[in-house]
Order: structure tokens, then C-alpha cells, then sequence
């Protein structure tokens, strides 16, 4: 079973008895090199513990449910501050957020204010709103920015 599509169809049902969300399945490398990596979230944030009791709960399952050839390394993480889109559920749950989406035809950086099944709109402050297809991604994820903190003591207008 190389399908990550079967893999999904199998995790997806676990995490969702466990009230987590499955944001993406990857099976990266080959031969002993393999990792099937495991992305899962849930709303409000997931801490390590819970990504470790999830990890060893689907490390179970996969070796009970699913013939993978051969050996793999499994990675459960969640999404992060930076995610990678790839799917129109994850750009959903993205929107009011920054984005940087590359087509072969250009880049765009903007806020994600919209997205269906089919594409998804991005509007960039210095140009008019973007619809674009998700065929046509190259690659998208959000943007998370440091905002730096006043120093100590200072105040606006005041030094």
C-alpha cells in the first residue's frame, strides 16, 4: 500500500475519534529512507505530549491496518507557524491570513480572503485581488511575521 490516498483513508478516521484534525499525509524517500510523515492539528493548537500519545496510537495502527513496503521512519507533527497549503480544506482554514502562493507565472504575497474548490482569491496590498486556480500552484504557504516588541520602558512619542 503506496497510496497516500489509502493511508489517508485509514489515519483519517483515528484522528478524528481523537477529536484531532489530519491536515496532511507525506510519504517522502525511498527504501530504507522512507518517511511517511503525518501532519495533524487541532483547533487552538496541539502540544508535544499530544502529538507523542497520537504518534505511538498510528504507529499501531498503520502496522494493523496497511501493508507498507518495506520500512518507513513515521513523523507526526503539527502544521506549525508557517504552513504549506496543498489542499482547498487547508486554504479554508487559512483565510484573513498572510500567504505567499508561486505559480509558474508568478508570485504573489497577500491575504488569503477567499477559498472554494476550485481556487482561492488573494489580495496583496500594493495590487487588486488575485483568483487563482489551484491546478495552477506551484506552491503556497502561510506567512507568519515577528512583530518586534517596544523596548522596555519606552513609550511612542516619549523617550
Amino acid at each position: 500500500m503506496e497510496n497516500v490516498e489509502q493511508i489517508w483513508k485509514v489515519v483519517e478516521p483515528y484522528l478524528a475519534a481523537e477529536s484531532l484534525e489530519l491536515d496532511d499525509v507525506e510519504l517522502l524517500g525511498r527504501g530504507r529512507a522512507r518517511t511517511l510523515r503525518v501532519t495533524i492539528d487541532k483547533s487552538g493548537g496541539i502540544d508535544l505530549d499530544r502529538i507523542s500519545e497520537v504518534s505511538r496510537g498510528l504507529s499501531r495502527l498503520l502496522d494493523a491496518e496497511t501493508e507498507l513496503d518495506g520500512p518507513y521512519q513515521l513523523e507526526v507533527s503539527s502544521p506549525g507557524l508557517e504552513r504549506k497549503l496543498t489542499r482547498p480544506s487547508q486554504f479554508q482554514k487559512s483565510i484573513g491570513r498572510e500567504v505567499v502562493v508561486k505559480t509558474a507565472a508568478f508570485t504573489v504575497r497577500g491575504i488569503l480572503i477567499g477559498a472554494s474548490q476550485d481556487s482561492f482569491q488573494v489580495e496583496p496590498a500594493d495590487s487588486a485581488r488575485r483568483s487563482i486556480r489551484y491546478e495552477d500552484v506551484t506552491s503556497a504557504r502561510t506567512v507568519f511575521r515577528w512583530e518586534r516588541a517596544p523596548k522596555p520602558g519606552y513609550t511612542a512619542g516619549k523617550p
